[in-house]
């Protein structure tokens, strides 16, 4: 039931056919993680790199690389696992089937840890620079762990209850950390590692901190699986591992898995940040260099026959695509028992997860009113702002369910696009929170964590015909050019390279809006983006939603055709205008090193081991 160690899953994989091994020497600086993200773009299998540059350990990647190899390696235990999250969402479920749920006491056992004396992890010591220093991009400041497995318990409440996993990227290396004595770790807002480390300052103790590295693979998903609060990661695991998670108790020190294959332990102390990064992030660009609290390294445990597993990220779509796209088949109904009129939601992974949340959700505030507007949508958009990942949520689009067509859903993104362009007031449906937190990767904001967010909401009867021609006597002010249709409703056009400083709006937006609003035809445009590039904005879906909402704040990137500002409301009569340009303060987008590739390339060429497979 489940694999227990990376070993037994590699081993699975390569019997079926699912794994390449990777012979010829490779360098863990830029090159294996070029290699891994060609392979899944092409949807290739999962690698083992057996020879690692000035590194004795082999590294493995892509083994979550593919829906399908996803289930292969949870396939003994997924549909108990989303059984029993249905279970939560109709208790009585188990007395109408009970027949379904006959296994279910014994996934129940395995969610808890196994105390074990010993353990495989536990053969040997190292140190931080014997590790494999995974180099993604360029500009990276130094070598990271990136599908590290962070692990910290309550100071108020130690024990595996008051635990918390995640998956927070660990720098092994550069900048200013003691080579072997220091680590940096990066976790953003809204993390459990968060309220351990908050305790521990305010009792002024060092909190205790392991890093864990492969081991079963429900590890790993467990690391990345948004929990509510009070559920803790470590029993996820031995759900969906299929067993209870062999944990090895060290004397003052906190447990460590027995089948990991690496561990690092050691303590973050009050006081003690250093620069971490830059580091290509998932939005599709480097998150820059802050301040980090600085894990200082005590010990390093290995087992014999150590993997490092590891993947890399970009713009999406990821390998971690993957495993956005798995959670939501596990968690999607469960959806409406957490909030409370929300039917669906989507986090766009094409606009980088955080910066787009397209919903539906409930209108029945005012069931009796002519015309349904959006009252009970607010407050579905507000809990989703409140609660959970979703809150770091930039744009949030909701749409009322009683209006959509039988079928239709928020993960269609052209159709949900259409639907909400075709109903929405612009002036009256648009709700920015200005000066609020933000997810600490999106750099379109007004500083660190710190912007604004944009609730549009849509209910009701359409109230335009979305037009697809282009409208006439369009005369755009100087810099603006090269008007472009891109769907139903949306205009692409380009603008001027951004010279303003940060949390500054540009008045060249005002001319604009003043010249489109003698356009005829442009009513039937409510959405307007200004790029760098219309074109490649414009090129395809994917192109439209990492451009316009990974490069926008709401507040001080949206303008309007007759826009207007009311009693501290403001909207628009005609259209809106999106500035989604790279802006003078963004950190820069991620540029693969074409040496590198060059390299990459020839792995896939004739008489390589990648031929036929990038």
């Amino acid at each position: 039931m489940g694999y227990k160690n990376t070993k037994e899953c590699l081993d699975a994989l390569e019997a079926r056919g699912e794994l390449v091994r990777i012979d010829k020497t490779v360098d863990a600086n830029i090159e294996v993680g070029a290699i891994q993200r060609r392979v899944f773009q092409a949807g290739g299998p999962a690698l083992l790199f057996t020879s690692v540059k000035g590194c004795r350990f082999p590294m493995a990647a892509n083994l979550y690389g593919t829906k399908q190899r996803m289930h292969f390696i949870f396939r003994d235990t997924i549909e108990m696992v989303q059984r029993l999250m249905k279970l939560k969402l109709s208790p009585m479920e188990a007395f109408k089937r009970p027949w379904k749920y006959l296994g279910a006491p014994k996934t129940a056992w395995h969610t808890m840890p196994k105390n074990v004396s010993w353990g495989p992890v536990l053969q040997n010591e190292t140190t931080v620079s014997q590790l494999p220093q995974l180099v993604s991009w360029p500009m990276d400041g130094g070598g990271y762990v990136t599908l590290p497995q962070v692990y910290s318990e309550s100071p108020d409440n130690p024990g595996y209850a008051g635990s918390n996993m995640g998956m927070y990227r660990v720098q092994l290396s550069g900048n200013d950390f003691i080579p072997d004595k220091e680590v940096g770790l990066h976790y953003q807002i809204h993390r459990g590692i968060g309220h351990h480390h908050a305790q521990a300052i305010k009792k002024n103790i060092p909190l205790r901190v392991n890093v864990f590295v492969g081991g079963a693979p429900a590890m790993t998903l467990a690391a990345v699986m948004p929990l509510p609060d009070g559920l803790a990661e470590i029993f996820f695991a031995g759900a969906m591992g299929g067993h209870r998670i062999p944990m090895v108790t060290r004397e003052g020190g906190l447990p460590v898995p027995a089948e990991a294959d690496f561990c690092i332990s050691g303590t973050v102390v009050k006081g003690l940040e250093k620069p971490e990064g830059p580091f290509g992030d998932h939005l599709g660009y480097y998150s820059l260099a802050h301040d980090f609290p600085v894990l200082k390294v005590d010990k390093v445990f290995h087992r014999n026959d150590a993997v490092w597993p590891f993947t890399t990220v970009g713009r999406p779509p990821q390998e971690d695509t993957m495993f956005g796209e798995f959670i939501h088949e596990l968690t999607a109904e469960l959806v409406p028992s957490v909030f409370s009129g929300v039917h669906e939601v989507h986090a766009v992974d094409a606009a980088g997860v955080h910066p787009l949340l397209l919903a539906v959700g409930s209108e029945r505030y005012v069931p009796y009113a002519e015309e349904r507007q959006p009252q009970e949508l607010l407050t579905n958009a507000m809990a989703l702002l409140g609660n959970t990942q979703t809150s770091l949520s930039k744009y949030v689009l909701i749409a009322a369910r009683e209006d959509m067509r039988q079928g239709a859903s928020c993960h269609d993104i052209p159709g949900f696009f259409k639907h909400m362009l075709e109903r929405v007031d612009l002036k009256r449906d648009l709700h920015f929170i200005t000066r609020t937190t933000i997810d600490t990767l999106d750099y379109s904001g007004i500083s660190l964590n710190q912007g604004s967010k944009l609730v549009w909401a849509a209910a009701g009867s359409q109230k335009r015909e979305l037009s697809t021609e282009m409208p006439s006597n369009m005369n755009l002010p100087r810099g603006f050019r090269d008007p472009q249709v891109f769907a139903p409703g949306i205009l692409v056009i380009k603008g001027p390279k951004h010279q303003k400083k940060r949390d500054q709006q540009d008045a060249a937006f005002d001319r604009l809006g003043a010249a489109l609003e003698k356009a005829v035809g442009i009513e039937g445009f409510p959405m307007i983006v200004v790029a760098d590039d219309a074109g490649f904005t414009a090129q395809n879906w994917d192109n439209f939603l990492w451009v316009t909402f990974t490069r926008s704040d709401p507040a001080t990137d949206i303008y309007g055709v007759h826009g207007f500002t009311h009693a501290k409301h403001w909207g628009a009569k005609t259209s809106i205008v999106i500035d989604a340009r790279l802006k003078t303060y963004h950190a820069p987008p991620l540029d693969p090193d074409p040496e590198v590739e060059k390299r990459v390339d020839a792995l896939g060429a004739s008489g390589g081991p990648l031929h036929g497979i990038i």
